[in-house]
């Protein structure tokens, strides 16, 4: 791709990008839960680098901003799992003892 064409067009795809993200990522985080951070793309050409380097700049607080929060939201995860995990070892306690006092279930008829 020529200089000149991806100049023109990096803010266009770069913007296309984040509306994208910004509609789809809220949706997806329900479901998926937590999403990492999108590492911000750093251009090899360093005049690319020069001449974006606000738009850059403003990537890598972003993305800086957005791993705080998705760490947060791995800890809230983690701790929502160790609990059910606690919840399903007490019910299969229970389960155990219930079926011990019961015995063996009766076979099935041919």
């Amino acid at each position: 791709m020529p200089y000149q064409t991806f100049t023109r067009s990096f803010p266009i795809l770069s913007g296309a990008l984040l509306a994208v993200l910004a509609c789809a990522l809220p949706a997806l985080a329900q479901e998926v839960g937590c999403i990492p951070p999108v590492p911000p793309f750093v251009p090899s050409d360093p005049r690319d680098v020069q001449a974006y380097a606000d738009l850059l700049r403003q990537d890598f607080e972003t993305y800086i901003a957005e791993f705080g929060a998705y760490m947060r939201c791995l800890d809230a995860e983690r701790a929502r799992a160790f609990q059910e995990g606690q919840a399903v070892t007490r019910e299969y306690g229970r389960f155990q003892e219930l079926t011990n006092r019961l015995g063996p279930a009766p076979e099935a008829p041919d």
